[in-house]
Order: structure tokens, then sequence, then C-alpha cells
């Protein structure tokens, strides 16, 4: 990879030329995008008004179909069952969001948690597994060629 700046050879990840400081086109920034965490009070708030609105609005079309469409009582009925279906595959929705988000948090804690317990046992079991030290091998070598002395003989 090269600075389109200077021309410099450049380390393919860097942000900036380390030669002339200039801003590299295929650098990766360091912005994270996020997904946006949804509040479970307005998961609440938005089943409540989906619920509220859905029912509203089946009536007053059953209304509708019936005084000024003048359609049958099957085909009324076809058409509040299918919208009644919509409406409770929404609520299911945001009830899946809502449990979702509840057992991460519950995921989050239990890990901590077991993250603890398991750093506490392997610290007592390291205590008990491991034998006691051993001689260095050093001493042993060190033993072997301790100087010995010929005993002199007195004339």
């Amino acid at each position: 990879m090269y600075c389109s700046s200077c021309g410099v050879a450049v380390t393919p990840g860097l942000s900036f030329c380390n030669y002339c400081g200039e801003k590299l086109s295929g650098a990766k920034s360091d912005k994270i995008i996020k997904s946006p965490e949804v509040k479970p009070e307005s998961l609440l708030e938005a089943m409540v008004f989906t619920f509220v609105f859905g029912l509203g609005a089946i009536t007053v079309l059953m209304g509708v179909m019936k005084a000024v469409l003048h359609l049958e009582l099957g085909q009324i009925l076809a058409f509040t069952l299918l919208s009644f279906l919509i409406m409770i595959s929404l609520e299911g929705v945001f009830i899946r969001l809502l449990f979702r988000r509840k057992r991460g948090a519950e995921q989050v804690g239990d890990s901590a948690q077991l993250k603890g317990q398991a750093t506490k046992e392997l610290d007592t079991a390291q205590a008990r597994v491991l034998p006691e030290p051993m001689p260095s091998v050093t001493e042993h070598t060190t033993r072997a060629f301790d100087p010995s002395y010929p005993e002199r003989t007195s004339k």
C-alpha cells in the first residue's frame, strides 16, 4: 500500500502516513456501528398502542364494510380474522424482542457469576494438583563433579 500524497510505502491498516502525516484513504475508520437498543418501556408502549389501535381499526373497518361496501358476513369475518392475525403477530414480535432483551441481560449476569466461580475453583484445584518442587538438575550435576582430592601417601 502506498500513500496517495507522498507515494511512500506504508503498512496496511495504518490511518495516517508515517512520512507525511496524510490520512490514508484505505484506512478503516475507528467508528463502531452499534445497533440501537430498544428500551423495555418503549416495547410495552408499542404493544399497548398496537393492540388498542388495531382493535379500533378492525371495528371501524367492519362497520365500513357492512354499511358502505355492503359485503356479506363471511367476507367481513374473513377480513376481520386476517386483520386480527396480523395484529397478534405484531404483538408476538414485540413480546419476542422483550424476552430476548431480558434473557440477554440474565445471561450476562450468569456468565459473570460463573466466571468468578470458575476462577476460584481453578485456583484451589491448582494448589492441590501441583506436586512438591523437585530439586534442580544442576544440583545433581554439581554434586557429581565435586572435587575429589587424591589421598597423598606419606613418604
